[in-house]
């Protein structure tokens, strides 16, 4: 028999026909199984976790379906409760499928601490934009007599004094005593 003959033949029409039904049933089957396993068109929304702490996130996620990952924690941010969501990712109200991880940044627990710098013997104008790039802020100058005029001759912290390599937090206080440039003892006239 030719193919052409086998082509036109009853038996492979048939044949053609019961393929072509078992690949529509079994299609039909797999799309059904797809929707059912992958929630196909079913979406749960992001919450607004910012500002929350981790309880509150933990349940609001649970009670959704949803995955918390704590990617990292940020530089401190005084606007936010410690160890609370300073960003999310996906963002709040994305419509999301359950199940998935919601990446959280949080905010530490203060700010991180920095070495003070050895600043004694260098002029303000050196000393303070060396202290305002660590983070730190120059509080009370005062003045005592010493022929160095305007140079450092101690640092205090809360009353107290202050010694480079000393670790504060980014933000401390830091007060100055500088020189006026009269020498200790002299009599001004």
């Amino acid at each position: 028999m030719s193919i052409i003959k086998f082509i036109r033949s009853k038996e492979f029409l048939k044949q053609l026909g019961l393929a072509i039904v078992a690949i529509l049933i079994l299609s039909f089957i797999l799309m059904q199984w797809l929707d059912s396993t992958t929630n196909h068109g079913s979406f749960v929304e992001v919450p607004d976790l910012k500002g929350k702490t981790l309880n509150v996130v933990e349940i609001q996620l649970k009670d959704r379906d949803l995955v918390m990952e704590i990617q990292d924690s940020a530089n401190y941010n005084p606007k936010y409760p410690k160890f609370s969501v300073i960003e999310q990712y996906p963002l709040a109200g994305t419509q999301v499928k359950e199940n998935r991880k919601i990446y959280l940044i949080l905010n530490p627990s203060g700010y991180r601490k920095v070495e003070v710098p050895n600043i004694i013997r260098s002029t303000y104008r050196q000393a303070q934009p060396t202290l305002e790039a660590l983070g730190f802020e120059v509080g009370e100058v005062t003045y005592k007599d010493d022929i160095g005029k305007d140079e450092v001759l101690g640092m205090i912290y809360k009353g107290k004094p202050l010694d480079a390599g000393t670790a504060l937090p980014i933000t401390s206080k830091i007060d100055l005593v500088l020189g006026n440039g009269n020498r200790p003892g002299a009599v001004n006239r």
